[in-house]
Formats: structure tokens, C-alpha cells, sequence
């Protein structure tokens, strides 16, 4: 379940959710909310999401990020002129 607030995905969890993706918070806002959902539902895994790129993927990771998905690896990547021939 996406989720753009510690409430909402507390709530998520609450109701089933196997997989809360915190989208779009600040470094220190998406720890302090993953510690919340990790400390009342530990089997949920958590996963950050939103304005990741490879520069600011280390203040991302933490202890109770699970997963972290960055578009930037599809839509920002850089592309390939080549041809097969048979």
C-alpha cells in the first residue's frame, strides 16, 4: 500500500497491508516512520519510494528500510544507439 504519511501507513498495516511504500518523504521523516510501523507491525515490510536517485540513495537506507525503488533507473537512464545485424 502506498502511503504518504506515518498515520496512513499505520493504518495500512493495521489492516492487512504485507507491504507499506513510503512515498515521497524527507530522509528524516521516512526513518522516523519506518521505526513506527517496524515497532507496532514487525512482519510488514517497509519500502521507500519518491526522488530517489543515486546520489541521495545513501540517507535513504536504514535500519528499518526493507526496500528502496528509484525510477530514476528507467526513466532517467541515458540511451543506447546500437543495431544487431543477422
Amino acid at each position: 500500500v502506498e502511503c504518504s504519511s506515518v498515520e496512513e501507513a499505520l493504518e495500512a498495516a493495521g489492516a492487512g497491508a504485507d507491504i507499506i511504500l513510503l512515498d515521497n518523504l524527507a530522509p528524516q521523516e521516512l526513518h522516523a516512520a519506518a521505526a513506527q510501523v517496524k515497532a507496532a507491525h514487525p512482519g510488514v515490510t517497509v519500502e521507500a519510494s519518491g526522488g530517489i536517485v543515486l546520489e541521495t540513495l545513501p540517507q535513504f537506507l536504514g535500519p528499518h528500510i526493507d526496500v528502496v525503488s528509484m525510477g530514476c533507473l528507467t526513466h532517467s537512464a541515458p540511451a543506447l544507439d546500437f543495431a544487431l545485424r543477422v
